[in-house]
C-alpha cells in the first residue's frame, strides 16, 4: 500500500517543487533585469523538465537505470503523441513558423544519435559527454536565434511568462521559493523512484516498464498543464513549442547529465522496440515541419492520441516481455 502512497506523494513533491522553483527562479531573474526571452528559455524550460532530471538522477544512482531510461524515452513519446493529441483536439496547431522547423531537426538528429549511442546496451561518460556538448550547442545556437527575434520573442511567449502566478516581490522571497521548490524535486523524486521500484518488485516486471508507463506520465504532466492551458487561450502553437523544446531537453540534455554521473544501462526491449517508437513520434511531425502542412488538425491530433493509448495496450498486452 505504501508504494503507491509514495508514487502519489511523489507526483505532487514533483508538481509542486517544480511550481515554486519555476516562481522563485523567474522573480529572481526580474529582479536581476533578466530578459523575458532568457527566462522563457532556461527557467521555464527547465521547469517542466526538472522532473524527469532529478528522477534520472536519482534511479541511475540508486542502480534503476532501467527506470531512469524508460522514463525519458516514455516521456518523450507521451510528449507528442499525448500532449499534442490532447492539444490539437482543443485548438488545432498551427505550424507556421520556421523556428519550429529549426528545433525538430535538432530532435530528429538528437533522436538519432541517443538511438545510436543506445545501441551497445550502454551510454557512458563519452556518450553524456557528447549528448552535454550537443545540448550546450543547441542552447547556444537557440540564444543567438531569439535575439534577432522568434516565435519565444513574440507577444504569445511573453504572456505565456507573463502569467505565471505568485511571482514574489522580493528577492529572498524568491531565494525561499527556489530552495524549497528545488527541495520538492529532490523529495518527490526519491519517493516516486522507490514507489516505482517497489510496485516493479511486487508485480514482478522491470523497473524500465514502470519507467515508461506510470513515471512518464506522471513526469510529462508539467508539459501536459502547459499546453493544454495554451491551447485554451488560443496559442496552440505554444504547445508545439513545449513539446519540441522539452524531448530535445530530456534526450540530449537531461541524458547527458546522467551518463556523466552514472553509466546508462539501456535494457534491450527498451532499444529493440521503446526507442523505434520514440523516434517514429518524432517523424510524424515530419510533414508539418519540413512538408506542406501548415496545421495539425483536429483528425490528425485524434490519431496521435489513439495511437499513444495503442503503445501503452502494447506495452500491457506484452508485459512478459518486462519480467525479470
Amino acid at each position: 500500500m505504501m508504494m503507491y502512497v509514495y508514487v502519489c506523494a511523489g507526483f505532487l513533491f514533483l508538481l509542486g517543487g517544480a511550481e515554486l522553483m519555476v516562481r522563485g527562479a523567474v522573480g529572481l531573474a526580474e529582479k536581476l533585469s533578466i530578459s523575458k526571452m532568457v527566462i522563457g528559455m532556461t527557467v521555464v524550460a527547465f521547469g517542466t523538465s526538472a522532473p524527469e532530471l532529478l528522477i534520472a538522477l536519482n534511479a541511475a544512482l540508486s542502480g534503476s537505470s532501467g527506470l531512469a531510461v524508460g522514463n525519458l524515452v516514455g516521456s518523450n513519446i507521451a510528449n507528442i503523441l499525448l500532449i499534442l493529441g490532447v492539444s490539437g483536439l482543443i485548438l488545432p496547431i498551427a505550424v507556421g513558423s520556421k523556428v519550429f522547423t529549426r528545433d525538430w531537426w535538432v530532435l530528429a538528429g538528437g533522436t538519432a544519435v541517443f538511438m545510436a549511442l543506445s545501441l551497445p546496451g550502454e551510454i557512458d561518460f563519452f556518450g553524456g559527454s557528447l549528448l552535454l556538448l550537443l545540448f550546450t550547442g543547441f542552447l547556444y545556437y537557440s540564444y543567438r536565434r531569439e535575439t534577432v527575434g522568434s516565435v519565444l520573442a513574440s507577444p504569445a511567449f511573453n504572456e505565456e511568462v507573463d502569467d505565471i502566478g505568485g511571482v514574489p516581490e522580493t528577492t529572498w522571497l524568491s531565494i525561499v521559493l527556489l530552495v524549497i521548490g528545488l527541495a520538492g524535486l529532490i523529495g518527490g523524486a526519491e519517493l516516486l523512484v522507490n514507489g516505482g521500484s517497489a510496485i516493479a518488485r511486487l508485480f514482478g516486471v522491470s523497473e524500465a516498464a514502470i519507467g515508461l508507463t506510470i513515471i512518464a506520465f506522471g513526469t510529462s504532466l508539467p508539459e501536459l498543464a502547459a499546453s493544454v492551458v495554451a491551447a485554451y487561450r488560443k496559442h496552440a502553437d505554444l504547445a508545439l513549442g513545449n513539446v519540441v523544446g522539452s524531448n530535445i531537453f530530456n534526450i540530449l540534455g537531461v541524458a547527458g547529465v546522467v551518463a556523466l554521473v552514472s553509466p546508462l544501462d539501456i535494457p534491450a526491449r527498451i532499444v529493440n522496440f521503446d526507442m523505434i517508437i520514440m523516434a517514429v513520434s518524432a517523424l510524424v511531425l515530419m510533414p508539418f515541419m519540413i512538408g506542406n502542412k501548415e496545421v495539425i488538425s483536429r483528425p490528425v491530433a485524434g490519431f496521435y492520441l489513439a495511437a499513444y493509448l495503442g503503445y501503452i495496450a502494447a506495452i500491457a498486452a506484452g508485459l512478459e516481455s518486462f519480467r525479470y
